[in-house]
């Protein structure tokens, strides 16, 4: 069987070689075998499986959350409609945030609309002046 050392692992996949040491303490990865002078060495599945959490990762779940996908995918029990409810889960959770950043959003669109523009001094800056009010809601 052939194996990868770890920086190619981690060049394959656009990570830094901590970043797989760190998976792998959080044991999401795991290397096949340790050559004699303690290099580890990944099988080629192993370039899947970081891309897997990678993906994951940048869709918003958590290392928790990636186990739990992975175990479902290795256990032989699960199928789509349960990859399927961990992401309509995803999204249920995320809702909630989505609505709080539009708020966010809106209220600095609401500031920005103020603002004078420039060549006017700091001192008739309205977006300032709001940071400094006293009594706000």
């Amino acid at each position: 069987m052939s194996t990868i050392a770890i920086g190619k692992l981690a060049k394959s996949c656009g990570v830094t070689i901590d970043t797989v040491r760190y998976y792998e303490r959080q044991k999401l990865l795991f290397p096949i075998e340790r050559t004699q002078s303690g290099y580890r060495r990944y099988s080629n599945d192993s370039v899947k499986r970081l891309r897997f959490i990678r993906r994951s990762q940048n869709l918003g779940f958590t290392l928790s959350e990636i186990k739990n996908l992975l175990g479902l995918t290795e256990g032989g029990n699960a199928d789509c409609g349960d990859i399927r409810d961990c992401a309509r889960q995803k999204i249920a959770e995320l809702k909630p945030k989505i609505e709080d950043m539009l708020k966010i959003k809106r209220g600095l669109e609401e500031l920005a609309s103020y603002c004078p523009g420039s060549g006017k001094p700091l001192s008739d800056c309205t977006i300032l002046e709001y940071f400094y009010r006293e009594n706000q809601k």
